[in-house]
């Protein structure tokens, strides 16, 4: 058993050094004894894209591996086959086959992937998306359904370019543009203000963020303050792939990992845990390492001598 251990250390280690060496800077963690990984990078001209299969793994990046990494794109991301979880900024998507999502390099993620998945990522630069003064705001981790002809085409496209001779510069950014332009109205918002809908979400994760600390947060509290229903509540969150509770545990954790991670962090856990929200240490501890895989005293020694 320790040895069949140590081979998969051995794989992991080896396949997120890969990563790094193609996508920039991320950690990740071990989900099982099932895990595999690898990353096969393709580029032509201006097009750079990686096929990357992973199972029983989270990758993510954190503000400290956002420092170390050059964050001057987005990464557009076209499911394969196989099921994924990729969450930004209080966005939550499940892909699935022919699903796309957008990721941006320059903020924090996490992305879950508990069974086997397949997925091309291809890197934008930011300029592409961001060069008209039409559009405010770029959507992250918002599902483009396989189902939506925009996806589709795009899919294809991206398909089709890695199957073809090598593309001159300018046909390769040809390329791009080309699929910044397909996909640029369900990834860009206009100026118009978000529905009443997204502007209420939008309010309660802010509260969320406001009383994380708190351990008087709950789902009766949100519902109260931001005047909806407790089914309303629910069903707001569901929409974005996210169940209230877990949301909050989450963010929580987070916070508590993004703690540990800091250099001279003495901090004993069961304060670290209570600081967020958590009045049971036993039950931080063990909600901790259902997230991470570890206990917070091995996280903490994990980042202590980096």
């Amino acid at each position: 058993m320790t040895i069949l251990r140590a081979e998969i250390a051995g794989r992991f280690d080896g396949w997120l050094h890969d990563v790094n060496q193609v996508c920039g800077h991320f950690d990740a963690q071990c989900l099982g004894e099932g895990f595999s990984g690898s990353i096969r990078e393709h580029q032509t001209g201006a097009l750079r894209l990686s096929f990357v299969d992973i199972t029983q793994a989270r990758l993510f990046r954190s503000s400290k591996e956002i420092a170390q990494s050059d964050c001057k794109h987005f990464y557009l991301v076209s499911q394969l086959s196989g099921r994924a979880g990729m969450e930004q900024a209080g966005n939550c998507v499940e892909m699935q086959p022919g699903d796309i999502t957008l990721i941006d390099s320059s903020v924090p993620n996490n992305f879950l992937y508990e069974d086997s998945s397949r997925q091309i990522s291809l890197i934008l630069p930011r300029h592409l998306l961001e060069q008209s003064r039409r559009f405010t705001e770029v959507h992250c981790a918002q599902r483009i359904p396989a189902s939506a002809p925009m996806a589709a085409m795009a899919n294809r496209l991206i398909l089709e370019s890695t199957q073809q001779g090598a593309l001159s510069v300018s046909e390769s950014e040809a390329t791009l543009e080309a699929l910044v332009s397909l996909l640029r109205p369900v990834l860009c918002a206009s100026d118009s203000v978000p529905d009443a809908h997204e502007r209420l979400f939008r309010k309660t994760l802010r509260f969320i963020d406001e009383h994380i600390c708190s351990e008087e947060l709950c789902p009766e509290a949100i519902a109260r303050e931001v005047g909806v229903s407790m089914r309303g509540l629910y069903r707001m969150f569901a929409k974005k792939g996210l169940v209230v509770a877990q949301y909050i545990k989450n963010r929580r954790l987070d916070f508590c990992a993004e703690t540990l991670r800091q250099a001279g962090s003495e901090q004993k856990l069961s304060a670290l845990g209570y600081e967020w929200g958590f009045t049971d240490s036993s039950y931080f501890s063990t909600a901790f390492k259902a997230r991470f895989g570890v206990s917070p005293s091995d996280y903490r020694k994990r980042y202590s001598g980096r």
